[in-house]
């Protein structure tokens, strides 16, 4: 019998972690409703907490990346979970908006941060040569099937137990994940005397560029700005950020509720989105291994922002058929545009990609934090979402654009200690 690769048991391990942080991030949509019950704070202030946390999920990634370089992906993923769960827990004490941003943005969006899809580069970066689009879809689609998990039970959980039941379960979810991230996961192939899946000789050893961790990533940041290219993807992943996790991750439940759906039925939808996001994500990495990235990456774009577009009128007390297609359809492009924004990182940026994607991810959470704000003042300003729909729907179009401007490499290569 052929032995596993170790590879593969990285790679389920990682998935694992992923999952685990996810239940959180898929939080803010179910909470929104209760905080401000509770509490009497507007939405505006609850996407204001919401806004700190996809801001700094972004914008800790490349450091993450660069850090786990030194400390090892191990310690560094292991260390993020406990901050989740130090996060989420905590909440089940505050009582001003304040300790809201503290918690729920500051230290869960650490944590997460350090777990982002830079993590995902990483991994499939060192320990697959073969089906490296597949597994990063797989990896990727991990963050959907936490939603999966979560969501509905989270939903029931605020619902019948009270929003702190539900915070303190995904504490006790991160935590159960830390052992098996610490046991299992190695930080190279080498470690363990094996060569990257599908690789025939060992890949040369790349030196660490002088200095810490936040000198290694703001050097790689530096090289790659100086670059057309860099931007026309970092603007296209913002836009990808304001269109999903800004916009739809935290204000679609609370915009069904507006029409008179029930917050389980809605957050029941969002789970339907990730059902059909592990299929499209996948999808999309198996086609990066064989299609030119930058027309996949423009044709996601473009049938998401016509989709923003009709949504508005699709919202209704009940689920109609119409909205069941939305969601099938928005499912399976959710987040497809992750593995081939990893492919052309990878291919323009050499090996510092993973680190160059930690900062593209940065722009993606950057709009989604715009994004989550913004939704939420236009809420308390016209009573309705529907304009944040449709700027999010023409933003589309922009970053279709951007997708494919994508060609131009730096003239000299970007060092990270990748």
């Amino acid at each position: 019998m052929r032995t596993l690769h170790r590879a593969w048991v990285i790679a389920a391990v990682i998935l694992v972690a992923i999952v685990g942080a996810a239940g959180f991030r898929a939080t803010p949509g179910v909470l929104i409703t209760p905080l401000r019950e509770e509490f009497g704070w507007s939405r505006g202030t609850i996407s204001a907490a919401v806004s700190v946390n996809l801001l700094l999920f972004g914008l800790t990634a490349p450091f993450a990346a660069a850090l786990m370089e030194k400390l090892g992906v191990r310690r560094v993923v292991a260390g993020a979970l406990v901050l989740v769960a130090t996060g989420s827990g905590l909440t089940v004490f505050m009582t001003s908006s304040w300790q809201l941003i503290l918690c729920w943005g500051v230290l869960v969006g650490l944590g997460t941060g350090s777990m982002a899809l830079a993590l995902v580069a990483t991994i499939t970066g060192r320990w697959f040569t073969k089906h490296r689009g597949v597994v990063t879809g797989v990896l990727t689609a991990g963050g959907a099937t936490g939603q999966l998990i979560f969501l509905p039970l989270l939903a029931f959980l605020a619902q019948e137990n009270g929003w702190r039941v539900a915070a303190l379960s995904v504490a006790g979810s991160a935590l159960a994940v830390v052992p098996l991230v610490w046991f299992f996961v190695r930080d190279r192939p080498r470690d363990v005397g094996a060569l990257p899946y599908g690789a025939t000789e060992e890949p040369p050893v790349v030196p660490l560029a002088p200095g810490g961790a936040a000198r290694r990533a703001v050097g790689a940041l530096r090289t790659a700005a100086r670059t057309r290219s860099f931007w026309f993807l970092a603007g296209g992943f913002a836009i990808c950020g304001a269109s999903t996790n800004g916009l739809v991750g935290t204000h679609f439940i609370p915009a069904a509720h507006d029409h008179g759906m029930a917050e389980t039925t809605a957050a029941g939808l969002l789970a339907l989105v990730g059902v059909f996001d592990i299929v499209g994500t996948i999808a999309a990495g198996w086609l990066s291994d064989r299609m030119d990235s930058r027309k996949l990456l423009a044709g996601y774009y473009l049938l998401r922002g016509l989709s923003l577009l009709v949504l508005p009128s699709l919202f209704s007390a009940t689920t109609e058929p119409n909205m069941l297609i939305f969601i099938v359809f928005y499912g399976l492009d959710w987040v497809a545009t992750v593995p081939p924004t990893v492919a052309l990182c990878r291919e323009v940026f050499g090996e510092a990609g993973p680190v160059v994607f930690g900062w593209v991810f940065a722009a993606h959470q950057i709009g989604a934090a715009v994004a989550a704000v913004g939704a939420g003042l236009i809420r308390d300003s016209f009573g309705h979402y529907d304009a944040a729909w449709y700027v999010a729907g023409a933003l589309c179009f922009a970053a279709t654009a951007f997708s494919l401007g994508v060609r131009e490499k730096p003239r000299t290569p970007v060092t990270a200690g990748v």
